[in-house]
C-alpha cells in the first residue's frame, strides 16, 4: 500500500512555473516522465508520458500509478516502491505494462528514482519500448523462418570464425558429417578434412586472411570431407565471406556428390553396355558382310587347293609348284582367321588391338590379297607409296580390311569401263595420314553419294550396303574421317585419314 503522506505545494507547482527552465526541458523530452507522491497520485507528467497513454495532463493527473498500470505489473510495482521508500535500494529498474486509454496494452521500461525535498515523491522515466518489441518480434520470426530454410535445405551450412572455429551447424550438416552439433561447435573445422588437408587448412586460412589470395571463397570447387566414422566422400564446397566491425565470419555450403558419382558411374556403365548392345546390333551387319568380306581370301584357297591337288595327281614326285600352292592356301587361311578373330574382339570388348604400324606394309598386303587376279581382268594397279611415311598406331587387320573393301568395290565399279586404273596412294600433312583408292569407274550416282556410309546403302544389284558402314565404324574408332568424291576425268576417289601420334 502507497504512503498517504501529503505533498507540500511548493513541490506540485515548481514544474508550472512557466519561467522555470526545467519545466521547459520537462516537457520538451521526447521520453515519458512522471512524479508521483507516496499514496501513488501523479502529481505531474510531461508530454511524453500523456502521448503514450492517449490521455491530456488534467485526465492523467486525475489518476494514480495503478490506475494505468496492467494489474498483473502491480505487485512488482509495489515492492519496488516499498524497498526505494525503505531506503534498501536508490533506484530501480523494471519492465511493466501500462494501459492505454484505448485499452492497448503499452510495454514500457521504467526507471524509478526517490527525490527527497520538503517531501519525498518518486520521479520515473519511462521509455516506451513498442518499437523495440516490434523490432524484436519481426527479428525473432525472421530467425525462425531463416531457421526453418537452413533446416529444409538438403545442403550442409557451416559458420566458422576467422580463426577456423566452428560457430553454427546445421541439422543438415549433422546428418552429412555424423556429428551433432555440440559435438564440433567451438572446435576447429579442420576436423571435418582427412589428411593432408586437415593439416593444412589453417595455413590456407591465414594466407587468406593476410594476402587475401582466394581459393575457395566466392569460388566454390569439388573438396573431400570427412565423416566422424572416418569416412571420406567427395562434396562441393562453397564459401561466403561476412565482415562486421566485431568480427569475420565465413559460411560454408556443402553438398554431398557421393551419390552423383554414384551417378556418373551408372551412368558411364549404362553407356558401355548401351555401346556393347550397338556393337551386337552392328554384329549381325558384320555377320552379314563377313562371307562378303572373305569371299576373296577364302576363294583364292579353294583355288590354290585345287590346283595343288591336280598337279599332285598328274605326276608322283610333288613339283615345287605344289609347295608354293600349299603354302599360299595357308597363308589366307591365317589372315582369314586373324580378321574373324579380330571382328569378334571388336564385337565383344568394344576395344581394338593396335600398334605402331608402317602404313606402307599394311597397304602393300591388303592390295597383294585384293588384287589376286586383277591383271587378268585388265586392271592396271598403281601403289603410290612414300618412305618417310610417319609409323601410325592402328589395328593392322582392322585397317587392311577397309583397304580391301575400298579396292574391291573399286574394282567391281570398273567391271564395264574401257580404262581400269586402280590408283592407292598415301600421303601426310597436317598431322594426319591420308590413304587414297581412286578408280576409273562410272563414278556415283548423286542420290547415293549424300548416304553412302549408312547402313543398307549400295549401288551394287546384289549388295546389301553394309561393307561402307562398317568401314566407317573402323575408321572412327580410330579417331579418323572416311569420305568420298569424284575423281577429275571419271571415276570416284574414296578416301580416309588416321591421325598420326605425336
Amino acid at each position: 500500500m502507497e504512503s498517504t503522506a501529503s505533498v507540500p505545494s511548493d513541490v506540485r507547482l515548481a514544474p508550472d512555473r512557466a519561467e522555470d527552465p526545467y519545466r521547459l526541458l520537462f516537457q520538451a523530452a521526447a521520453i515519458g516522465i512522471n512524479w508521483r507522491a507516496p499514496d501513488g497520485r501523479l502529481i505531474e507528467v510531461n508530454r511524453s508520458f500523456c502521448m503514450m497513454l492517449g490521455y491530456d495532463r488534467d485526465a492523467l493527473l486525475a489518476k494514480r500509478t495503478i490506475d494505468v498500470t496492467h494489474p498483473a505489473d502491480i505487485p512488482q510495482d509495489q515492492e519496488r516502491l516499498a524497498r526505494l521508500l525503505a531506503g534498501e535500494i536508490p533506484s530501480y529498474v523494471i519492465e511493466k505494462r501500462y494501459l492505454h486509454r484505448s485499452g492497448e496494452v503499452i510495454p514500457a521500461r521504467v526507471t524509478s528514482s526517490l527525490m527527497r525535498g520538503a517531501a519525498a515523491f518518486r520521479v520515473s522515466i519511462v521509455e516506451d519500448l513498442r518499437a523495440q518489441y516490434q523490432a524484436e518480434r519481426t527479428l525473432r520470426e525472421r530467425e525462425a523462418r531463416l531457421s526453418s530454410i537452413i533446416d529444409a535445405v538438403p545442403d550442409a551450412m557451416i559458420v566458422i570464425s576467422e580463426r577456423g572455429l566452428i560457430e553454427s551447424f546445421s541439422p543438415s550438416a549433422e546428418t552429412m558429417f555424423g556429428y551433432h552439433a555440440g559435438e564440433v561447435i567451438g572446435r576447429n573445422v579442420s576436423l571435418l578434412m582427412p589428411s593432408p588437408y586437415r593439416e593444412q587448412h589453417d595455413a590456407y586460412l591465414e594466407r587468406y586472411l593476410t594476402t587475401g589470395e582466394r581459393r575457395i571463397i566466392g569460388i566454390g570447387r569439388v573438396v573431400t570431407g570427412q565423416r566422424k566414422d572416418g569416412s571420406v566422400f567427395p562434396m562441393e564446397l562453397s564459401v561466403g565471406e561476412a565482415i562486421t566491425k566485431e568480427s569475420r565470419l565465413f559460411t560454408g555450403f556443402i553438398r554431398d556428390l557421393t551419390e552423383r558419382e554414384h551417378s556418373e558411374r551408372r551412368i558411364e556403365q549404362l553407356q558401355a553396355e548401351l555401346m556393347h548392345v550397338a556393337r551386337l546390333g552392328e554384329l549381325g551387319q558384320m555377320g552379314a558382310a563377313l562371307a562378303h568380306e572373305l569371299n576373296q581370301p577364302l576363294a583364292a584357297i579353294v583355288n590354290y587347293l585345287q590346283a595343288g591337288r591336280r598337279l599332285l595327281q598328274a605326276a608322283p614326285p610333288p613339283p615345287p609348284r605344289v609347295l608354293e600352292a600349299i603354302e599360299k592356301a595357308a597363308a589366307q587361311a591365317e589372315r582369314a582367321g586373324q580378321v574373324i578373330r579380330r571382328l569378334r574382339e571388336f564385337v565383344a570388348r568394344g576395344e581394338t588391338e593396335r600398334c605402331e604400324e608402317n602404313i606402307n606394309t599394311a597397304i602393300e598386303d591388303a592390295a597383294a590379297l585384293a588384287l589376286v587376279g586383277a591383271k587378268s581382268s585388265g586392271v592396271t594397279p598403281h601403289l603410290v607409296l612414300r618412305p618417310d611415311l610417319p609409323p601410325i598406331l592402328i589395328d593392322k587387320v582392322q585397317i587392311q580390311q577397309v583397304l580391301l573393301n575400298l579396292i574391291r568395290n573399286a574394282l567391281e565399279a570398273m567391271e564395264a569401263s574401257d580404262e581400269r586404273t586402280l590408283t592407292v596412294e598415301a600421303a601426310a600433312a597436317a598431322g594426319m595420314l591420308t590413304i587414297t583408292v581412286a578408280d576409273t569407274g562410272p563414278g556415283l550416282p548423286p542420290e547415293v553419294a549424300s548416304r553412302l556410309f549408312q547402313p543398307f546403302v549400295t549401288t551394287k544389284a546384289r549388295g546389301m550396303g553394309v561393307g561402307l558402314s562398317i568401314c566407317r565404324s573402323i575408321i572412327e574408332s580410330h579417331g579418323g574421317r572416311i569420305w568420298a568424291s569424284p575423281r577429275p576425268g571419271g571415276g570416284t576417289i574414296f578416301a580416309f585419314s588416321l591421325p598420326v601420334e605425336g
